[in-house]
């Protein structure tokens, strides 16, 4: 039987699970995040509060609806504390192996007619299901970044994903918010499969000195009309989660997908973009 969401767990205090649980907050729906530390929750709570609280001195958002979504939005320390919701989004960071292992974990702590929903950028989700006992009630939710800001979410069935399963998931998107698209399960799905294979262009681009970082990014944002060069959106993303989704791409679909030298070696030396203050550009604090 159909039911509303009333109720999300998101698995990951990152920049993309907080994200998705500041637009589920806004839409109303009770929102339980957990991460593998309560510091880590209380890190990513922080910055939705931080976000929320600039929306209110632009003007975007009241000071009540502000407060109203900070109390909808709850510290869950163990996936026990997620028993009660109706779906649970998992955003945690893109490794097959731990994945697997939070599939297992909310299969056995989360009501047994709870969808789980995975944001994965790559992974394929039949293979994700197949650890449950609800293989219908597995479905790939992936977002885009960031979550508050960007209209897409690629809703992905697994083999076995229900009808059921998708029409719900696909109504708690467009009460987010967002657009569908819809994607066969197949390793990276539309965006990734095909945004990826760009940025890794790229990269090799710089690697082989045909132009330096600016150079490359300016060509590709007046050349193509993007708003943001692929080496600096590769740093958005976290040059970790470039070369996962490029591991899985290269293992699904042969060697055009092989990673380039470069992002490994960026990874290997811990300049992983964004997040960490250094990738193929610097960030201050």
């Amino acid at each position: 039987m159909a039911f509303e969401v009333q109720r999300i767990g998101v698995i990951g205090a990152g920049q993309m699970g907080a994200g998705i649980a500041q637009v589920a907050a806004g839409a109303g729906i009770e929102v339980f995040l957990n991460d593998v530390n309560d510091e880590l929750i209380s890190r990513g709570l922080q910055g939705i509060h931080h976000a929320l609280e600039k929306q209110v001195q632009k003007g975007k958002l009241e000071s009540a609806q502000a407060e109203a979504m900070r109390k909808r939005l709850h510290k869950a320390c163990t996936l026990a504390d997620l028993c009660q919701v109706d779906l649970v989004v998992e955003a945690a960071t893109e490794r097959e192996a731990l994945k697997l292992e939070i599939f297992k974990g909310l299969d056995q702590a989360v009501d047994k007619r709870a969808i789980l929903a995975t944001n994965t950028s790559s992974i394929p989700i039949t293979r994700i299901a197949a650890v449950t006992r609800r293989p219908e009630k597995v479905i790939g939710m992936h977002f885009m970044n960031p979550v508050p800001v960007m209209k897409l979410v690629e809703v992905i069935r697994g083999l076995p994903t229900s009808d059921e399963t998708t029409q719900q998931t696909v109504a708690l998107a467009q009460r987010l918010g967002k657009t569908v698209a819809f994607s066969r399960d197949f390793p990276g799905f539309i965006v990734n499969r095909i945004l990826l294979p760009m940025l890794n262009e790229a990269m090799t681009a710089l690697m082989e000195g045909v132009g330096t970082p600016e150079d490359i990014d300016t060509a590709m944002k007046l050349g193509t009309n993007v708003p943001m060069g692929p080496l600096a959106l590769a740093d958005l993303i976290g040059l970790d989660t470039c070369l996962a989704i490029m591991e899985v791409l290269h293992r699904g679909h042969g060697d055009k997908y092989r990673p380039c030298p470069l992002l490994r070696q960026y990874v290997d030396a811990g300049w992983l973009g964004k997040k960490t203050g250094r990738g193929f550009f610097t960030y201050p604090d």
